[in-house]
């Protein structure tokens, strides 16, 4: 690619990240956010054992809360016959037990004149955990839960085939369609070495959830050079999505409310860290997917007109061979009924 076609390349990635950048850092400050700050503030975090739990019960949940929690702090109510979650929550108890009383000075056991340990009653505390019940918010109705807007990207992308081919040719792995039950729009899979995109979402849900994971592969994987042990889950998470907003928009693909409030969800604060921290990376990686689409769109476009090409010109090859033939038969015919008329002048 020639240096003024890579410039401009690199100049518009610059200028739709500045955008990106922009457009979350307004977001960060609209009352929706921090309306949507405030209800998460409201939910629990749970532990590894308690997500466990969840998954196995509800693999599709998203947000979690217990039954009264539900009514009293988000005016919702739980549907009749909703089958509850198990978890197991703590419910530690107190108990009265004798020990060794120790110098609070020396931290040494005080002895009586017999010189045994002198005894005191203490209360411990011992931990405990009861079975209870939780809700997904699927299984409630009420008062909307306030949300950023990610959803699914709809509608349908022009040249989409030929999009996706490319896609699957820069792509170093598979990319494979199936069912998520979990509620995932793709993943990247490092242990099987491939990309799934779920089945049935529209072509550009599919072209911007392939750009994502393509990007986790690139930048993500053990096996390749942009890997670092240093990144959180939140900063890979921000440097795919925005790779994947930068890519689809240079495209034509608006993913804008879609990419800025899934990197909002996985930035900590207003002032976008993992963004900021990331913006170089992110913009090397989106000009190097584009640059290498472009070439394979091109080689694309050349192989389909040269296919064209030459069944145009078998066409045309083949309508000239059928004149010539008609016009050899004409001549042929011709030349025998002349050779008749001429017999029969003899005879006559």
């Amino acid at each position: 690619m020639p240096q003024n076609d890579n410039d401009n390349v690199n100049n518009k990635v610059k200028e739709i990240t500045d955008r990106l950048e922009q457009g979350i850092g307004e977001l960060f400050e609209s009352q929706q956010y921090k309306d949507y700050l405030t209800t998460m503030s409201k939910f629990h975090s749970y532990s590894f054992n308690n997500i466990v739990l969840i998954f196995s019960q509800k693999p599709n949940a998203s947000l979690i809360a217990g039954y009264n929690a539900w009514k009293t702090e988000h005016q919702r109510q739980v549907v009749k016959g909703a089958k509850a979650i198990k978890i197991l929550a703590p419910a530690p108890y107190k108990v009265k037990v004798q020990r060794n009383k120790v110098d609070p000075n020396t931290r040494k056991t005080i002895l009586d004149e017999n010189g045994d340990p002198v005894k005191e009653t203490v209360e411990v505390q011992k931990p405990y955990f009861k079975v209870v019940n939780v809700f997904d918010v699927s299984d409630t109705e009420g008062k909307e839960i306030p949300s950023i807007g990610i959803g699914e990207l709809s509608g349908n992308v022009e040249k989409y085939d030929e999009f996706f081919e490319v896609l699957k040719k820069i792509c170093p792995i598979p990319i494979e369609f199936e069912h998520i039950n979990t509620g995932a729009k793709g993943y990247y899979s490092n242990a099987d070495n491939k990309i799934v995109i779920n089945k049935g979402m529209a072509q550009m849900q599919n072209i911007k959830t392939a750009i994502h994971e393509m990007s986790h592969h690139y930048l993500h994987s053990r096996d390749t050079p942009n890997f670092s042990e240093d990144k959180t889950r939140n900063s890979k998470e921000v440097e795919a999505e925005s790779v994947a907003y930068t890519v689809c928009q240079h495209y034509g693909i608006d993913t804008s409310d879609y990419s800025f409030a899934y990197i909002a969800t996985w930035s900590k604060d207003k002032e976008m860290p993992e963004l900021k921290a990331s913006l170089d990376i992110i913009r090397k990686t989106s000009s190097d997917f584009i640059k290498k689409i472009d070439g394979h769109m091109q080689e694309l476009y050349k192989e389909k007109s040269a296919v064209y090409e030459n069944n145009h010109t078998e066409e045309k090859t083949s309508v000239i061979g059928k004149l010539h033939s008609n016009q050899e038969k004409l001549i042929e015919g011709e030349q025998k009924q002349s050779k008749i008329s001429e017999r029969k002048q003899e005879r006559v």
